[in-house]
């Protein structure tokens, strides 16, 4: 205190420490970060009394106001589980070929049904929906659809699955024609299958085994059936590859897959909101009827 002085320059006191010739001014805070201390501190104390802040032993003070962060989760959750109520009520209520007169409910429909998908569906067909060629996972977003593209086709296919042990589930199987055909007879065939999407030059003597043998299923022109489940053979889509390698393996010894039956794991409502988000991928075909299939020039194979 007794080596406190007057700074002659700037008239200011000095706080009385001195080092190396080198003195502090004891400079007054500016009256505005005081007075804006003062109101962070009377805020502090509001707070503490208003809201929860002071841990205790077993609990923390609760406050005045009542509220807390978890309380208000709660009601946040509550308010979200009614809104699922509400729109699953609504969605249920709608049967799913009627879905798209309601533009507002259909989208709300595929938001769900593009949850339910990424949570069961993308371990086959892949978080795009493009499948799996090497597995046999169909591409859900070209137009082929081995068992039917609109939203009454789609939903059953999700409900009953495809190749599982029930009375109402897809079934179709493709004989293994192993040791059936001689090694010129098996070349004109593949040759044959490849002509009908443009890969190759026609083959009389494979359209001949073709007619014999694959056309019950897969029709004349390789059209497919989908009362069958057999896919389309004269468009660029391709299942399982379309290389003469490929060909001839499923030819030779064919690989099926199987879809469980979505039916007996998820509710209803889930079941038509994948319905609405498969349906509208890409490839979904009208309520009222499938385009008319044509053969389709050679492009490159979608995955």
């Amino acid at each position: 205190m007794a080596n406190k002085r007057i700074d002659q320059p700037t008239g200011t006191e000095t706080v009385g420490h001195e080092w190396d010739g080198i003195e502090e001014l004891n400079t007054p805070l500016p009256r505005w970060w005081l007075w804006t201390l003062y109101a962070t501190i009377l805020w502090g104390i509001g707070y503490v009394i208003a809201y929860p802040a002071l841990p205790m032993i077993t609990k923390g003070t609760e406050g005045l106001l009542g509220w807390s962060s978890r309380g208000q989760l709660a009601e946040e959750m509550t308010a979200a589980d009614l809104a699922k109520v509400s729109v699953g009520e609504r969605i249920a209520a709608v049967d799913v070929t009627k879905l798209s007169a309601n533009p507002e409910l259909m989208q709300l429909a595929r938001a769900g049904g593009a949850a339910a998908f990424k949570v069961n569906c993308v371990q086959c067909h892949g978080s795009g929906a493009a499948g799996n060629q090497e597995l046999g996972y169909p591409n859900l977003n070209d137009d082929d659809w081995l068992w039917g593209g609109t939203m009454e086709d789609i939903e059953y296919s999700i409900r009953h699955g495809i190749r599982q042990a029930s009375a109402e589930e897809r079934q179709g199987a493709m004989p293994a024609f192993e040791g059936m055909f001689a090694s010129a007879q098996l070349t004109a065939l593949v040759s044959h299958v490849r002509s009908l999407s443009g890969m190759d030059k026609a083959n009389a003597a494979g359209a001949v085994i073709f007619q014999e043998n694959c056309a019950v299923c897969h029709g004349a022109g390789g059209e497919g059936n989908r009362d069958l489940g057999a896919p389309r053979l004269n468009d660029a889509i391709w299942l399982r590859g379309k290389s003469a390698e490929a060909i001839r393996a499923q030819i030779l010894n064919p690989k099926m897959g199987a879809m469980p039956a979505w039916g007996e794991r998820l509710d209803p409502v889930t079941v038509k909101m994948l319905t609405a988000y498969v349906h509208s991928l890409g490839g979904g075909e009208n309520f009222a009827e499938a385009p008319v299939q044509q053969p389709a020039a050679e492009v490159d194979e979608q995955p």
